[in-house]
């Protein structure tokens, strides 16, 4: 058999409206991740690791840094046609800007034209998870049908907060419901939903197909999860991929079928504090998949005056000096001063840390500077008083802010 030809088209024009203020000047994709990474370096990471090297990026909302980072980051060679690539909008066919992720793939036309696949991936640009895609490929192309749907198994208490697909024993979607008050269960487990992934693969053909005809209805969304994929399950002709039949090299038992949407402030968060303990939920040493970057150039971290850290990632640069660090994800160059305690927090590059400072479950944006004997996340009501965004437990002080003790 013929290896496919296959165009990946990740959507990347995302607002992110929700991480506000991680967002205020960086598209929700861009925002960095772990330490030393950005949300997109996932998806990316995924599709390379599965030999799928011909990627298109489309990009809309404040796309500077998302764009500088994948043409610094992912660089990859040409002598073999592979490519990572950053489409911002072209307005290629009238006045305007996308109007939804179908139409960004509509106005995107010529990307498909030009490759000529005979397959299409389109994944999202902002969730934390691994995925092997080659074998979500090879079950599209041997289902016969020309969509397929991502779909991880939620507990169905939980599942009306997600797009949900409803398949039958053969994985054939019969529905799909968005945000549905009565989930349906599945048939091998009735207590679990399948809720969408929002990622797809589709036979270009009939992927161009409907793309087509959503333009031309004046009625439509012109969205993937609202108006494309009904379009194939409405016509019989979309099935779903259970993520948990999907064998990553390397994972462990605990991190395998790991997946985290990070929309929120409280998921970005939790997500993090998923990456430090002993046994993490989401296991970034994995040699065998590993999630790529550019990686900063800076010495190793170093502890002085008996700085700690405890079940903590501590990226390059950073200097801890007499200062304590717990459960917490330090980005490159941050500084952490004497009797400083930073925990349960995200630190974000080129931080400073007074002496004496207490950050406790909070994030950091880029170039903060807390001044000596500051609290952060102690009392959340004077962190909306002083002018920081807290969300649940949650407090997020945005880049480039002195804090200084009042």
């Amino acid at each position: 058999m013929d290896r496919p030809h296959v165009l990946s088209i990740v959507l990347a024009g995302g607002e992110g409206k929700r991480l506000m203020p991680l967002t205020a000047d960086r598209a929700k994709p861009a925002v960095p991740f772990g330490g030393t990474y950005r949300l997109i370096d996932f998806v990316l990471s995924n599709l390379v690791n599965s030999d799928l090297t011909k990627i298109c990026v489309l990009t809309q909302y404040k796309s500077h840094s998302l764009d500088r980072h994948i043409s610094i980051a992912w660089r990859m060679s040409t002598m073999l046609g592979s490519y990572v690539t950053s489409v911002p909008a072209q307005q290629r066919t009238g006045k305007q800007w996308y109007q939804g992720s179908a139409d960004a793939i509509y106005q995107s036309m010529n990307l498909i034209r030009d490759e000529d696949p005979d397959y299409v991936v389109v994944f999202g640009a902002d969730n934390i998870y691994r995925m092997d895609i080659e074998q979500m490929l090879m079950a599209h192309i041997d289902s016969g049908l020309d969509c397929t749907v991502a779909g991880i198994r939620v507990p169905r208490s939980e599942a009306s907060a997600f797009g949900i697909i409803d398949a039958d024993v053969d994985g054939k979607i019969k529905e799909f419901m968005e945000k549905p008050a009565d989930p349906p269960g599945l048939p091998d487990s009735p207590d679990e939903s399948f809720a969408s992934m929002g990622n797809y693969i589709f036979t270009r053909k009939a992927f161009v197909e409907a793309l087509n005809e959503d333009a031309e209805d004046v009625e439509s969304r012109h969205d993937m999860g609202g108006n494309i994929i009904p379009a194939f399950v409405s016509g019989g002709d979309a099935q779903v991929y259970d993520f948990t039949e999907n064998d990553v090299p390397g994972s462990t038992e605990k991190d395998k079928n790991y997946w985290r949407d990070v929309g929120s402030i409280g998921a970005y968060h939790a997500a993090h504090m998923d990456l430090v303990s002993v046994d993490p939920q989401f296991n970034l040493y994995n040699n065998r998949w590993p999630i790529w970057t550019a990686q900063v150039q800076q010495p190793g971290a170093k502890f002085v005056e008996r700085g700690t850290a405890e079940d903590s990632i501590v990226s390059n640069g950073c200097i801890i000096s007499g200062g304590d660090v717990a459960y917490s994800v330090l980005s490159p160059n941050v500084r952490v001063g004497m009797w400083a305690r930073v925990e349960g927090s995200v630190v974000f590059n080129n931080c400073r840390i007074g002496r004496h400072a207490q950050i406790r479950s909070a994030i950091l944006d880029k170039n903060v500077v807390v001044d000596e004997g500051v609290q952060i996340g102690i009392d959340k009501e004077h962190d909306r008083a002083r002018g920081f965004e807290v969300q649940g437990n949650i407090t997020v002080v945005q880049k480039n802010t002195h804090v200084t003790n009042d």
